[in-house]
């Protein structure tokens, strides 16, 4: 499996999770490392065998709202339920903003996360137009 990770440059080789760890995020808790991953293209590519443990959550599994902003406690709860257990290293999700797609949440704490490599790192700038005010 070939997911795709965006980051600051100084932070490409970086696979701690630390960054979620200390801030959370949709799919963890302060205080529960994860590494957050796509299914298409970004700054970092990481190569995960296919055959690693995966799991996955599907929108019908997902509570109501689950993808407004900011993100849901209960969906923290889910991803931190993923982290702690540290059955599967990848949690499979659904994109909460291009429907169709997913997002991969990896477990830094997982025994089969040295299996995780960087495989090519790239320049990647941000439209301006994105962060433009209206």
């Amino acid at each position: 499996m070939i997911v795709y990770r965006l980051c600051k440059k100084e932070y490409r080789y970086d696979l701690s999770g630390h960054g979620a760890e200390m801030n959370s995020g949709r799919w963890n808790g302060k205080g529960n490392a994860a590494l957050y991953t796509a299914g298409s293209r970004a700054l970092a590519v990481l190569e995960v065998a296919d055959e690693l443990s995966i799991t996955k959550l599907q929108i019908p599994d997902l509570p109501k709202n689950w993808n407004r902003n900011p993100p849901a406690r209960s969906t923290q709860y889910l991803g931190d339920d993923f982290l702690k257990e540290n059955k599967y290293l990848i949690l499979q999700v659904p994109s909460a903003t291009v429907t169709g797609d997913y997002n991969y949440i990896i477990s830094p704490a997982h025994p089969d996360f040295t299996s995780v490599k960087v495989i090519m790192t790239e320049p990647f700038e941000f439209d301006s137009r994105l962060f433009q005010k209206h």
